[in-house]
């Protein structure tokens, strides 16, 4: 058995020294001969990054940086050393963490609290799924894990630790762990009927506003099937699951400070075809950053002002009323608002400060409907035309309560629309990457205007598949077939 795992895995030291003399047989080398031979493995193998420093351009960092070159699956990747630096994606990654903390470390009456996970094990069983769960999200052989209290237990900091510095039962705990990890397959993929390709679609269905309904992940079901797709629905609690497929398909509403993100990196680590890809959901769910891409590609788009406390007066100035105001990370309509006079400006501004940092501040465009335009892979999909709620100023009308109103819809073929505006719907899709987007326009006698670029476009039954019917869902599956086939093949 071991003679079988020894072809299929490479260990990288610092120093030859490192790797004791009672640790198991597999083949290791050290990261000078690693870096000075691109011959070291083939396509495929999993190498184990075991060098004492993974810091910015270490010789550990330079280490995982070219075995991703090279087509190796190293642990830790570059992704995972970069997000260990970051201690603000901690919560990011671990979100659900907290209660399971809250739980686990109760009675504990210190203020800190330390374990060390060797390929996300450790001997204390109150920690066990906890311990899985922070390995998931960043996968490091060894990892020095610290939770501190103040009032409630968190997560404070995680760094890897130091094959070099185990001592006794440290390196048994590391010698059981290690072998337990390599004898099992790099990604258990579930079990693969009649079908050529495996997708999971996550949906939330406590979502009030989901960009999917229903009938719509069914119509992918149905579709699916006649192009040798098995099509699975999974939810938010299914993150350990994602690896079993060969892509993921988010219908959900996406954020950064969301287990969205959480799942798109994760399928995108497991080199799986994923829409939407974390680059998109960072970049579409951002509006400074769509504001500030838009002015410096030059793409028509209503005068906007990113904002700091204090620059009301140049809202003011330079916008006119009303103006609308605009936290960064809004979507549905959700945190965007319209101020008639300076009192309302000065009330929302206020409000939205304490969210953000920066908001923004846009002139108000009045339209009887905004257009959309689906882009998938740099080309146009479908066109809708979303009319504004009754008697308001936005397609949907958030209630107080958590109620909502939605205005009524047209679709129609994408050569019926104005050319101007599939022309910059296209242009300004086309650079946030290849996916899956929805771009708002807005068309008034002054010409074209892009409003949004939306990550996750709505698709729902009966609205956007009104004109293309099932070849709206066979466009986007054939999309994860080309992209899933790319992956194999390479």
């Amino acid at each position: 058995m071991q003679e079988q795992q020894t072809q299929r895995h490479l260990i990288v030291v610092e120093k030859s020294s490192d790797w004791k003399p009672e640790f198991p047989d597999y083949p290791v080398v050290t990261a000078r001969e690693y870096l000075s031979n691109p011959d070291y493995g083939r396509r495929g193998i999993t190498v184990l990054n075991l060098c004492r420093n993974f810091g910015y351009l270490t010789t550990g960092y330079y280490c995982s940086l070219l075995a991703e070159a090279r087509r190796h699956r190293m642990v830790p990747s570059v992704r995972t050393l970069s997000d260990l630096t970051r201690k603000s994606i901690y919560s990011l990654d671990a979100e659900d963490l907290d209660d399971r903390v809250q739980k686990a470390l109760k009675g504990e009456h210190a203020t800190k609290f330390e374990i060390v996970l060797y390929f996300g094990r450790q001997e204390d069983p109150r920690l066990t799924e906890i311990s899985r769960q922070i390995f998931d999200s960043f996968p490091c052989p060894i990892l020095r894990v610290e939770f501190r209290r103040e009032g409630r237990w968190s997560l404070n900091r995680v760094r890897p630790g130091n094959v070099a510095q185990l001592k006794g039962e440290q390196r048994v705990a590391f010698i059981q762990a290690l072998e337990a990890y390599l004898s099992k397959p790099w990604r258990t993929r579930k079990s693969r009927g009649s079908s050529r390709y495996d997708l999971a679609i996550l949906f939330n269905a406590d979502d009030p506003l989901p960009p999917s309904d229903r009938k719509a992940l069914k119509n992918f079901e149905r579709v699916g099937k006649t192009m040798g797709f098995d099509i699975d629905i999974i939810g938010p609690k299914d993150y350990a699951r994602v690896a079993e497929y060969d892509g993921l398909f988010i219908r959900d509403t996406t954020r950064i400070n969301h287990y969205t993100y959480r799942f798109a990196r994760k399928a995108e680590a497991e080199g799986m075809a994923v829409i939407d890809d974390p680059v998109s959901i960072m970049r579409c769910t951002n509006k400074v950053y769509l504001a500030e891409l838009l002015r410096s590609n030059k793409i028509p788009h209503p005068r906007t002002l990113i904002l700091q406390e204090g620059q009301l007066d140049s809202a003011e100035k330079e916008l006119g009323y009303p103006i609308v105001l605009k936290i960064p990370d809004g979507s549905f309509s959700r945190g965007v608002f319209k101020a008639a006079n300076r009192t309302e400006l000065d009330e929302i501004a206020a409000q939205l400060f304490k969210e953000s940092d920066l908001i923004l501040a846009q002139e108000y465009l009045y339209t009887d409907y905004d257009w959309r335009i689906g882009v998938l892979n740099k080309q146009p999909l479908y066109a809708c035309q979303y009319f504004m709620s009754k008697n308001h100023w936005q397609i949907v009308d958030h209630k107080t309560g958590g109620g909502f109103a939605q205005g009524r819809y047209r679709t129609l073929p994408v050569n019926d629309v104005p050319k101007e505006v599939v022309q910059t719907a296209l242009k300004a899709a086309n650079l946030f990457g290849d996916g899956l987007y929805g771009v708002d326009v807005k068309q008034n006698q002054s010409g074209v205007f892009v409003i949004e670029v939306n990550d996750n476009p709505n698709l729902e039954a009966g609205v956007e598949d009104a004109w293309l019917k099932d070849d709206l869902y066979r466009a986007i599956l054939a999309e994860f077939a080309r992209r899933i086939d790319a992956k194999r093949g390479g």
